[in-house]
């Protein structure tokens, strides 16, 4: 039997302001280009961009899902749609999802998805039971069905970090990216620790590879130097032979 949803206190001590820059999101968005996901040209093209650049900070080419980018062009599905692909896709599932923590994952989907972090410690425990119990999919469902998400972003806006003010601070919190890289220092010593060093240590480099940082054996020596005088033979004699030639036609 799953456990209900738990609930968990939706309190702050830092005030809500305007995200960096100034100005309402509408007002940024208007300036920014058009934030419908059925736009067409360079408008989608920035969509498209700002949306990676939110779920993974920087995707290569080979990390691009090509066939949400078309479904997202072609308006077949809405910006929630994509941003949805882009966090049950393989490039988050190996890159993100498999080197952190339930806890440290749901800050990591918190903050990307609906731009703040977490609250609590409580809010991280409870999201973290229904990645437990149901996986890694219906916790994205569930945050990007959340009021909250379509009251901040609605179906055709990337989300975006909600900048916080804090007492005595003139700036905002830190980028989430910034904030929780992709993978912390637990999953960094665990890939240390299952490094075969053991087994470089004793390995043993190829027997040519010896020769590299000493002198080469004499035998070997002697070839190289008969063949260097036969070679050098060999163009002198050519190259006699040509004078010779030269002459006789003048």
């Amino acid at each position: 039997m799953s456990l209900p949803l738990l609930a968990y206190p939706l309190s702050s001590q830092n005030s809500r302001v305007y995200p960096p820059g100034g100005g309402t999101l509408a007002e940024q968005n208007f300036l920014e280009g058009p934030s419908s996901a059925h736009s067409t040209g360079s408008g989608v093209d920035l969509i498209i961009e700002k949306a990676y650049r939110q779920i993974f900070f920087h995707a290569m080419s080979c990390d691009r899902v090509e066939h949400l980018e078309s479904q997202l062009r072609n308006g077949m599905i809405p910006v929630r749609e994509f941003i949805r692909g882009l966090l049950l896709s393989r490039r988050f599932k190996e890159g993100y999802y498999q080197c952190n923590s339930n806890y440290r994952m749901v800050d990591q989907v918190v903050g990307r998805v609906l731009g703040r972090p977490v609250y609590n410690n409580a809010e991280r425990i409870t999201w973290s039971i229904v990645i437990a119990q149901k996986g890694l999919e219906e916790f994205v469902n569930q945050l990007l069905d959340s009021e909250e998400y379509i009251n901040a972003f609605g179906l055709d806006q990337v989300p975006e970090q909600r900048s916080r003010s804090l007492a005595g601070r003139a700036t905002g919190e830190m980028p989430i990216y910034q904030r929780y890289p992709r993978y912390g220092s637990g999953w960094r010593d665990t890939m240390q620790e299952r490094a075969p060093s053991g087994e470089l240590k004793s390995y043993e480099p190829a027997p040519a590879a010896k020769w590299l940082p000493a002198k080469p054996p004499a035998w070997a020596l002697k070839v190289w130097l008969g063949l260097f005088a036969i070679g050098g033979f060999e163009i002198l004699r050519v190259l006699v032979l040509v004078g010779f030639s030269m002459l006789r036609t003048s």
